[in-house]
């Protein structure tokens, strides 16, 4: 039971002794307030000298392996490896985390580097490519990327005297970078003759465009531009690893152990060879040197630091050690005094100083070793090795007592008995031997069993016993000094041992997480006195567990800091300390213990915050310590919102049914109809799943959401209004502060986020890219400047927006379980919570990363399942609901205290200017004080207490209230029962909107001459809906089952209900009163219909397979319906009522004869003379067209004809309402399409007059009303999209000349000459031999030419004249259009050829041109902008968009100078088709010849990307912005496009004869 919590007291990180040298370079530097900073393993370490006293930075979750120095000399950059390294930039004096830097690289990051102003941050990733990337790293915001080399990176620097420029070095290369606009374009160093190309490991830039750098033989290189002109040979006897600039000039250091400084020249000042020196020894390699002033830092591969002052150069000082090579696993404390004792596979074995921080004394072995263990009286030191022997050494002097080789196998484990007595000493060959300490090591015995290699041996208190354990994880105990195994359990019993570090027993049951392998906990210590349990495992990780620890899956504390594994831990003698060793990292921490951890103990650590969450009070069971769970909660867990198909798959799918639209294409196809339907009101509310989806408006309005539609209503007029942009299931809606816009979240596979105006309902931004699966919480800052966002994957990622510009701010990893709601901090916008199941976390913004730490509970209760939060009345105050009824008071990270505030979960929670109000599960609204101390005064929701004017009936009182908001002297309730309610502050209870509750709804029947339908649903009720102005729900009955259908009588006063258990009844439809019932079927009734007329006979079809026929007079069953294979769908009475037409689940269209049942077989063209009553059905050739082209993948679920039979309208699985012309023969038939519904659309009924058409949805739950429109005096609108899956001839052919141009490919140059094969040698490169006695050539032929004589030995070589561009003959008009313009009042014209713009002056015939290019340009256009005169844009064609310089680009450029003002490195693959400036010049939008033909705009200037999305499937010839507007462009093949935040909508134009243009709806779409 103890292991229930995680213990109570915790470690603190006192100590790291060591330093990364090994593998990295440059990673040591003097800070500005003259500290240390380096790194080790997983740590960014800041020593202060003068105090001996370390600071730790712990973001990081894997091996740092790069670092660099801001220019302010405060923050530091460093970048780890791991599958998704990022960058962290933090304060050396705070450490504090200010900016993470993530979602690029791959592998890890190589090399760091700021340039001159500490703006912007370059890093060079591990990855294939070695990428190189450049970073706006306040902002965390990505400017430019390309890849690097395919060799390795070891160092990279910003030209500190010219903007724009760096330099990067590898193998054999060096390469000098210009960044314009977001291209990165690179260009090779020329080595020429001057120096041999090699690889160069370190640079320095210096004025004059000179660089110096670093060769792997010991020479300088020194370059101009990007030519070698001269090298210092011999700088260094080995390879040069460091090369630092300072104001006094350079400092490099090299394998030969020696550093020289060198004046800014690059003339030498003074050597120092570290070898010579009294700390030095052979094959000391230097890795990093930083000079400043008189003081060097020095860091060498065996991860040792010096400090050298100048004046006293042959002393270095040593400032820190580690050991370095292979692996550290050896571990010991001295059992009296505060010292550890290490040994690794480097051979040496070190004794540290517990309290002074100091390595006191070192000694060199022959062989690695792989354990140690110091006898009790703490005199002999023994040592276990890699090769099978042991050592036992003098403490004192490290003296060789004696040296014994017993075995082959490495020896992993040996430990001395309690009273000194013998050594156990366990072997990789699976044997344990006993040796005799007073005999001098002599074997006194063996122990034998284990069948794997022995991990970890314990002895007992009176050295009687030894339990062993073992590589399969068995655990056995041995008797002493024999070594006989004991099995008697009994004997077991009464052992007490004296120390506890074996991973398996009882005992320690609890420290392994479900699903690990048995060798992932590497070392255990136990702590008797503070019955505690400290381990270390695979994962880098240190926790610290309660003791003993019986159950599996405890609860834990865990500490980050080792990289990799974490081979052994330690008490120390006094557990003071804990020692933890890192085995790859080769790194020694010491832990500090506290005791007993108090809150005031807690506030010292909070500022330790880091991504991989540490300190945590954790387990990886989830079954240890689980409250139950609210059912209510536990269902909405539950819930999964993962779609077969997303809307998004449908272009995908449609492309791989080409087939089938071939051989529909060709026929000719009934145009859509010419009605249309206008959303006018829709029934519902989505309260079940969501929470605080309900506010006023700013005049009044109320705005919440439904389906796939976020709805504003009117509470005076009882009106709608409805934002239709979304296209699935919104899960969660915030408001901004000014009450104005509204924030939407959906469902999808690349879910959206929509901020839309309430006023125009017109969407202003749309933020995608991030999420998966869904957005289920949204919250807008209070400076509304700021959008947060939560998703519904695995991670729960939240992510921080600018919604105005459509950009990503930060992004963090949220919770493995579901979070609830995000509320962002009032007073601090980079501050914001998140809540959800057993999660309340605080976070706060680092550039492109959020820093997340978990709210730290304490004594005051366990961690609870969170279901609300907001903020209080200053930014440090937070409040949240819990699933059991309380409010928890948090300060900053705290929890201060708790107040018991509903019966139940309390789902809602709004603050106000004084105080809060709160609603629960128990359907109670509190409105409580500023301080949550008193609670003011409480509202029940109680059927008595509805006020007349209410458009409903409360189904039950108290229902869960999911929502709660204030607002025009009322508050706004929102129930789980899809009920909204306004509450009076003085009592009375406004019923606004309602729907049906949980379950689907698939019931519906409109009244054969009312304006009123029917609905029944799994929720088991059965509701009457006025459709008429008033909008209400006119009646209610609760039902014993759920169910699936509904009809009214011809004469509308009897209402048919089918239930889900295989009864239906009949009901007054007045009253709702039973009339008769009958329970002949076992399965769902699936549809009932009464005959025409009189409605004498009323036939049921049920899912086993049958209908049966009723007498209604005589309420018996006079027919049976047999013959269907599968369950039925749909049934229609003909006008006579004698016969039947029955649709099954198989897709059967079959026929029976009423009222007997008998089947008949009735051919196709027969059916259609046919008179029906009515069209439900699906099947048939008549409704042929309806079934779309994906029809495998969803189903067409509803259908029902209008009463003139001209119009069929349909509802489908994806959420569609359509509207088709009847009949509708032949496949495919165009359609106008409507989205509102979610995902299925389970019924659709037209009203009695044809006026309305009524849908349901079944998981959304909502009615929906539209308004039918006829063609006459319908106006245009947005909403309407005619359309079909396919498109056929009729819709226009091509011209030949543009049926060429749309199947034209082009050859990438850039790629077509790397591929030519290439031989021999160049005529110029060639070396005639000379002959043997150098004399020249007897000859009576006339000279030779001075072409071949140049090529003789020893001639001085002309230089090779430069050709100059004087003319260009050409213009590429064969696939290219509106690429001529005038410039200068007329005087110049501006066109392009190959890959040259050229100016051509009219007057005077001369040229001249613009070549950046490097591959055929493709579209030019011209900046109209007085702000922008003579200002080019031009596109290339180009290979894969992985941002090469062969890449396709735009160049914006100046016409009269050819100087170029920005490169766009494209998405776009093949090419750049079309670009076009917009109207104010700042924008320009850009048109790719990719298979999608994206459509891509950007902020030319800035280099940046704003909106992207796929244009067609077909070419787009030309894309154009509006002459007045910045936001709206056409492109052609005929689709108008606007700008929305980082989302482009596209509204397609479809030419037809007799209509001329026409506008359909907007659908969204994809983002960048």
């Amino acid at each position: 039971m103890a292991a229930r919590s995680a213990p109570s007291c915790h470690l603190r990180l006192e100590w790291v002794y060591g330093y990364r040298g090994h593998q990295c370079r440059n990673n040591l530097y003097y800070t500005a307030a003259k500290e240390i900073v380096y790194f080790v393993a997983g740590v960014g370490v800041v020593y202060s000298p003068r105090e001996h006293r370390q600071k730790f930075y712990r973001g990081h979750s894997d091996d740092i392996i790069s670092l660099a120095l801001h220019p302010d000399r405060v923050l530091v950059a460093t970048g780890q490896v791991g599958k998704e390294p990022y960058i962290c930039v933090w304060d050396s004096y705070t450490v504090q985390t200010v900016s993470v830097l993530k979602d690029v690289h791959t592998h890890g990051i190589a090399c760091l580097a700021f340039d001159l102003d500490g703006q912007r941050l370059v890093s060079v990733g591990l990855d294939s490519k070695n990428a190189v990337c450049v970073w706006d790293w306040k902002r965390g915001k990505m400017l430019s990327m390309a890849p690097g080399h395919t060799d390795r990176i070891f160092d990279i620097s910003w030209d500190l005297y010219q903007p724009n420029k760096l330099v990067s070095c590898g193998v054999k290369h060096i390469k000098f970078w210009s960044l314009c606009g977001n291209a990165l374009t690179p260009k090779r160093g020329v080595f020429g003759k001057t120096g041999d190309l090699q690889t160069i490991l370190c640079l320095a830039c210096a004025r004059d465009e000179l660089t110096y750098s670093g060769a792997l033989n010991g020479d300088i290189y020194v370059w101009k531009g990007i030519n070698l002109i001269r090298t210092i040979q011999g700088a260094h006897t080995a390879g040069i690893f460091s090369m630092n600039a300072c104001e006094e000039g350079f400092a490099t250091g090299g394998r030969d152990g020696c550093i020289r400084l060198w004046d800014l020249t690059f003339k030498p000042i003074t050597v120092i060879d570290l070898r010579e020196t009294e700390q030095g020894y052979k094959g000391l390699s230097v890795r990093s040197v930083c000079w400043r002033g008189d003081h060097i830092l020095v860091g060498t591969q065996d991860s040792e630091i010096f400090e050298i002052v100048v004046h006293e150069r042959n002393k270095p000082f040593l400032i820190m050690q580690g050991h370095c090579e292979g692996e550290l696993w050896a571990l010991a404390v001295h059992p009296t005094k505060p010292l550890a004792v290490t040994g690794s596979d480097d051979r040496s074995v070190r004794i540290w100083s517990l309290v002074d921080h100091a390595l006191i004394a070192r000694c060199n072995m022959e062989e690695p070793i792989r354990c140690a263990a110091v006898n009790v009286d703490g005199i002999h030191l023994a040592l276990g090795m890699k090769d099978g022997s042991f050592t036992v050494l003098r403490v004192r002097d490290m003296t060789e007592v004696v040296h014994i080789k017993d075995r082959k196998e490495a020896i992993h484990e040996l430990k001395y008995s309690p009273d000194g007595t013998y050594l156990a000493v366990g072997c990789n060959d699976s044997s344990v031997d006993i040796y005799g300490v007073a005999q001098r090591y002599k074997k006194v015995g063996e122990c034998v069993g284990s069948i794997s290699f022995i991990t970890h041996l314990d002895w007992s208190s009176d050295s009687r016993y030894l339990q062993t354990n073992d590589g399969n994880g068995k655990r056995l105990l041995f008797k002493m000094p024999g070594g006989k195994e004991v099995t008697s359990k009994e004997e077991m019993k009464g052992i007490h041992w004296a120390s506890w570090t074996c991973v398996s027993g009882l005992e320690v049951n609890g420290i392994w997480p479900k699903y690990s392998d048995i060798n992932d906990i590497n070392s255990v210590d136990g702590n008797y006195v503070g019955q505690v349990l400290v381990t270390a495992d695979d994962y880098g990780v240190v926790k610290l567990f309660r003791y003993p620890c019986l159950r599996k899956g405890a609860k834990f504390r865990k500490y980050i800091g080792h990289s990799a594994h974490v081979t052994n831990v330690r008490w120390s003698h006094d557990y003071q300390w804990v020692i933890s060793i890192g085995g790859a990292d080769h790194s020694v921490f010491q832990w500090k213990f506290v005791p007993e951890r108090k809150l005031k103990d807690a506030l010292h650590i909070a500022p330790q915050e880091s991504l991989a969450e540490s300190n945590s009070d954790d387990s990886d069971s989830d079954l240890s310590d689980v409250p139950e769970l609210d059912s209510e909660i536990e269902q909405e867990t539950q819930l999964t919102y993962h779609r077969q198909v997303y809307k998004e798959d449908l272009p995908q799918l449609k492309e791989q049914c080409k087939e089938k639209q071939k051989s529909a294409a060709s026929k000719r196809r009934e145009r859509a109809p010419g009605n249309s339907i206008r959303l006018h009101f829709i029934h519902g509310y989505r309260g079940y799943d969501c929470r605080s989806n309900l506010f006023y408006t700013q005049i009044g309005e109320i705005v919440y959401h439904v389906a796939a539609v976020g709805v504003i209503y009117n509470r005076q007029q009882n009106t709608q209004r409805f934002y239709l942009g979304h296209d699935d299931d919104i899960l969660c809606l915030a408001i901004h502060p000014l009450k104005d816009y509204v924030a939407t979240g959906q469902v999808g596979r690349d879910p959206s986020v929509h901020v839309w105006d309430t006023e125009t309902i017109k969407p202003l931004s749309i933020l995608k890219g991030y999420h998966q699966y869904g957005v289920c919480a949204v919250d807008f800052s209070a400076d509304g400047k700021r959008l947060a966002s939560v998703g519904i994957d695995d991670s729960h990622t939240v992510v921080l927006w600018d919604w105005k510009k459509g950009e990503k701010l930060s992004v963090a990893r949220g919770s493995k379980d579901k979070i609830f709601v995000v509320k962002m901090n009032p007073y601090v916008p980079d501050k914001l919570i998140t809540a959800g199941i057993k999660h309340m976390k605080f976070w706060r913004r680092a550039g492109g990363g959020l820093i997340g730490r978990k709210g730290y509970v304490g004594t005051l209760g366990r961690s609870d399942t969170m279901m609300c939060a907001v903020y209080g009345w200053t930014e440090e105050m937070a409040f949240s609901g819990t699933s059991t009824g309380d409010v928890c008071i948090w300060r900053d990270v705290f929890l201060v205290k708790t107040v018991k505030a509903h019966d139940g979960p309390v789902f809602s929670m709004h603050a106000l200017e004084k105080g809060f109000v709160t609603g629960g599960k128990d359907g109670v609204v509190a409105l409580w004080d500023d301080s949550f101390e008193r609670c003011l005064k409480t509202y029940a929701i109680k059927r008595a207490d509805l006020a007349p004017g209410s458009k409903g009936l409360l189904l039950e009182d108290n229902p869960s209230i999911r929502a709660i908001s204030l607002g025009h002297g009322h508050i706004l309730v929102g129930t789980k029962n899809g009920e909204i309610l306004e509450v009076d502050k003085s009592g009375p209870i406004t019923l606004l909107v309602q729907g049906h509750m949980e379950g689907e709804v698939w019931g519906l029947a409109t009244h054969p001459y009312l304006p009123i339908c029917a609905t029944v649903s799994d929720d088991k009720t059965l509701r009457i809906w006025d459709l008429s102005p008033s909008h209400c729900m006119l009646a209610v009955r609760k039902l014993k089952k759920g169910g699936r259908c509904c009809c009214f009588s011809p004469d509308g006063k009897a209402l048919a209900v089918g239930l889900n258990d295989g009864s239906f009844l009949m009901a007054n439809a007045d009253t709702l009163e039973d009339l008769v019932s009958f329970h002949h079927r076992k399965d769902i009734i699936s549809d009932i219909q009464f005959s025409p007329g009189s409605g004498k006979y009323l036939a049921v079809a049920s899912h086993d397979t049958f209908i049966d026929i009723y007498n209604v007079v005589s309420s018996k069953r006079v027919g049976i319906c047999k013959g269907a294979t599968s369950y039925i769908t749909h049934i229609d009475w003909d006008t006579r009522g004698k016969l039947l037409q029955v649709n099954t689940g198989a897709k059967e269209q079959l026929f029976f004869e009423a009222p007997r049942g008998k089947k008949q077989a009735i051919p196709s063209v027969e059916v259609e003379k046919i008179s029906w009553a009515s069209w439900t059905s699906v099947l048939g050739l008549c409704c042929e067209g309806i079934w779309p082209i994906i029809g495998e993948v969803t189903d067409v679920t509803a259908s029902c004809l209008t009463s003139d039979k001209m119009v069929l309208a349909t509802g489908d699985d994806l959420g569609f309402v359509k509207l088709f012309r009847y009949p509708a023969k032949g496949k495919f038939g165009k359609f106008k399409k409507y989205v509102a519904h979610s995902t299925h659309v389970t019924n659709v009924r037209w009203t009695y007059d044809d006026s309305m058409l009524v849908t349901l949805g079944g998981a959304d739950m909502s009615l929906m009303v539209w308004t039918n429109e006829t063609e006459s005096y319908r106006e245009r609108r947005s909403c309407d999209s005619e359309e079909s899956d396919i498109d056929s001839e009729e819709d226009g052919g091509y011209d030949s000349d543009v049926t060429r141009e749309n199947e034209i490919s082009y050859t990438i140059r850039a790629l077509s000459t790397n591929i030519r094969p290439m031989f021999g040698v160049k005529p110029h490169l060639q070396q005639k031999e000379p002959s043997v006695d150098e004399r020249p050539p007897v000859s009576r032929a006339p000279p030779q030419p001075e072409k071949l004589q140049s090529n003789n030995v020893g001639k001085k070589k002309r230089p090779i004249e430069d050709l100059v561009l004087e003319l260009a003959f050409g213009y590429r008009g064969r696939d290219c259009r509106n690429n001529v313009h005038y410039l200068n009042d007329g005087d110049d014209i501006i066109y392009h050829t190959a890959s040259v713009g050229i100016l051509h002056n009219l007057a005077t015939g001369t040229q001249s041109f613009y070549q950046e290019h490097n591959d055929d340009i493709l579209c030019l256009t011209v900046n109209q902008h007085p702000k922008f005169i003579n200002i080019v844009a031009t596109g290339q064609v180009g290979d894969s968009a992985d941002m090469s310089a062969t890449a396709p680009s735009v160049h914006i450029w100046d016409a009269v100078n050819k100087q170029t003002l920005s490169v766009l490195r494209c998405s776009h693959s093949k090419g750049v088709c079309s670009v076009s400036f917009s109207a104010t010049g700042k924008l320009l939008l850009s048109v790719g010849l990719d298979p999608e033909h994206t459509v891509t705009i950007w902020r030319w200037q800035e280099g940046a990307r704003i909106a992207s999305r796929a244009g067609h499937n077909q070419r787009i010839f030309v894309a154009e912005f509006r002459p007045d507007s910045d936001t709206q462009f056409v492109s052609v093949p005929s689709v108008v496009m606007s700008v929305c935040g980082k989302i482009t909508y596209c509204v397609e134009w479809w030419l037809e004869r007799t209509m001329g243009l026409c506008l359909p709806c907007i659908p969204p779409c994809e983002t960048d």
